[in-house]
């Protein structure tokens, strides 16, 4: 990795994520000397391109920092010689995610982006397109670091790390969010909380809470029993039961509502479809936004109006976490990596979301031992559900996708379970090369 001028690319570089990734390069320019921005997309993102791509040439020229922004359809070019690719694409745009949402509550089925049946259709689509860009990446820059946050990111990781020799760390922003949560509920700056996470993407606990240093995970929970919660703008936010919540002793993260509150979330996303639309076709309105705000030519910030879509804090903790590989800084971060025994009720080969060292060999992941029986059943069958979505993915086998779909906790049965299945098929063929 050069001392001098760095190239990173971002595939989906025209999504509207991409301002908050430029501040966060521009906010880290003396520590980390970015040379060369390449932002990628497809042809039918070239207009999104044009617009965010100006913004970002805007704010670079505001900020007088010496950053070249470079929009291309070609990947291949924005790949050779990067020293990072960072990925943060939707195959299917927002219409493939608003499918994926309606599928599953045709069947009385939570029709959620990462979780359950959505989840399922959405990684189907992206790991033959994520396999393809890791051979551009292993050909044209071997040593280039893949950040990975595109969804569902701990199965996209996963799939990389079983499948390709490219190095890899999956990135979430949900357990960032979990820590500004604490420090709004608390009033306090965010520096001042820490949280040691356990799990998966999308199903991480906050098994301590600390303070200054100081444990406060008792007093958080009954914070949460007295009624008090946190949720994302993505994910409903219903109270957790008091007692239910006491027993966890835990921090639960949001999504974990589509689990230990499935029914009243299905009432609720039900609801919505029929009034306000799902939250798939609510982004698409917002972002719609978000475009026009962008166009506008004396725009050279990002606006305020981006923390509205649900990925607050992603791009950060992206720059934050090349940040810290290029300088070696052997801070702690949470990332999704290879189990490697850190925690003993998974596979080693399986991919968890957990607190690591980084430095400029990657991530250490933070030893855990076993986790609690109370969290390892759900923990373990949604992990045996995600290795068979991969298998699925990879191979294109319908039995294997059946297996995947049947197992998930939120599937009521085998018969749904295909029923669901053969709508994903039916209605995202095209891009699902695989199952052809």
């Amino acid at each position: 990795m050069s001392k001098r001028g760095l190239k990173i690319a971002t595939i989906g570089g025209g999504s509207s994520y991409t301002p908050e990734l430029v501040e966060g390069f521009i906010k880290r320019y003396d520590e980390l000397p970015l040379k060369d921005l390449y932002l990628v997309d497809i042809e039918e993102g070239k207009e999104k391109l044009e617009i965010v791509g100006n913004l970002a040439k805007r704010m670079v020229e505001k900020a007088g920092v010496d950053i070249n922004i470079h929009l291309t359809l070609d990947r291949r070019e924005a790949i050779k010689d990067a020293d990072f690719v960072t990925t943060q694409f939707r195959v299917g745009l927002l219409d493939a995610r608003i499918r994926d949402e309606k599928i599953p509550l045709r069947y009385d089925v939570i029709g959620q982006e990462t979780t359950g049946p959505g989840g399922f259709a959405k990684a189907q689509r992206t790991i033959p397109v994520i396999l393809d860009i890791c051979k551009d990446i292993e050909e044209l820059s071997p040593n280039a670091w893949l950040i990975n946050f595109t969804n569902p990111s701990g199965i996209i990781t996963e799939t990389v790390l079983k499948h390709t020799n490219v190095k890899t760390i999956g990135l979430c922003n949900v357990p960032i969010g979990m820590v500004y949560g604490v420090a709004e509920m608390l009033d306090v700056d965010v520096k001042r909380v820490s949280i040691d996470f356990a799990g998966l993407n999308h199903l991480v606990w906050g098994t301590h809470v600390y303070l200054d240093g100081e444990d406060i995970t008792e007093k958080l929970i009954d914070s949460f029993a007295g009624g008090k919660s946190m949720s994302m703008k993505n994910v409903p936010d219903l109270p957790w039961e008091a007692e239910f919540i006491k027993s966890l002793g835990m921090y639960p993260c949001p999504y974990h509502r589509y689990y230990y509150l499935a029914d009243k979330m299905l009432e609720e996303e039900k609801r919505d479809a029929a009034t306000i639309g799902t939250r798939g076709e609510q982004v698409k309105k917002l972002e719609k936004e978000l475009f026009e705000l962008y166009k506008d030519p004396n725009l050279n910030v990002k606006p305020p109006q981006l923390e509205k879509r649900g990925g607050a804090h992603y791009s950060d903790a992206a720059c934050s976490l090349i940040n810290s590989i290029y300088n070696d800084k052997k801070d702690i971060h949470v990332v999704n990596v290879k189990n490697n025994g850190t925690i003993l009720d998974l596979p080693n080969d399986v991919v968890i979301e957990t607190n690591a060292v980084i430095d400029k060999n990657g991530a250490h992941p933070i030893n855990i031992g076993h986790v609690p029986t109370k969290i390892r059943g759900l923990m373990q069958s949604v992990k045996a559900y995600e290795e068979l979505t991969i298998e699925a993915g990879v191979t294109g086998d319908y039995y294997t996708a059946l297996q995947a779909l049947t197992i998930h906790p939120l599937v009521p049965s085998a018969t749904v379970a295909k029923k669901i299945l053969d709508d994903i098929i039916r209605e995202n063929i095209d891009y699902l090369p695989q199952y052809r």
